[in-house]
């Protein structure tokens, strides 16, 4: 059974864990409301990426899948989340709207190029959309 760990309410992405596998092989589909979801029967991480605009921008503007190194990917996200999760924790200077919940996300597990992917993309799309900077580096797609 899936555990599912939500980090952003109503702009989520999800990663659910089940510790007896070891490998990521994943398909997206598109569901309502312009939500992102990659899922299969022997899935060990889950990601749901639910955020008008962001499956269109994915499609349209994103580098391809393979452009990144997953090592590139794991670095940037580590970046990325960490700055995410002081953000939440300093509510009164970042407000509550951006940076609702925390985010789970721990560089010693392997969650496969897929769900690092997304995130990372995720995090680009959520800099550009709401003129945020998560790192000392520009985001761009």
């Amino acid at each position: 059974m899936k555990n599912l760990i939500p980090f952003i309410v109503i702009i989520a992405i999800v990663i659910g864990c089940n510790s007896s596998k070891s490998g990521f092989n994943a398909t997206d589909s598109l569901v309502a409301n312009d939500t992102i979801k990659i899922e299969n029967d022997s899935l060990e991480y889950q990601v749901i990426i639910i955020d008008t605009g962001f499956n269109s921008w994915l499609v349209s503007t994103a580098k391809p899948r393979g452009y990144y190194s997953e090592r590139y990917l794991e670095d940037r996200n580590y970046i990325y989340v960490q700055e995410w999760n002081n953000r939440v924790n300093q509510p009164s200077r970042y407000g509550i709207d951006l940076y609702e919940m925390r985010i789970d996300y721990d560089r010693n597990i392997h969650y496969g190029y897929e769900v690092n992917y997304l995130i990372y993309n995720y995090m680009i799309y959520f800099q550009i959309k709401n003129n945020q900077r998560l790192s000392g580096f520009v985001p761009r797609p």
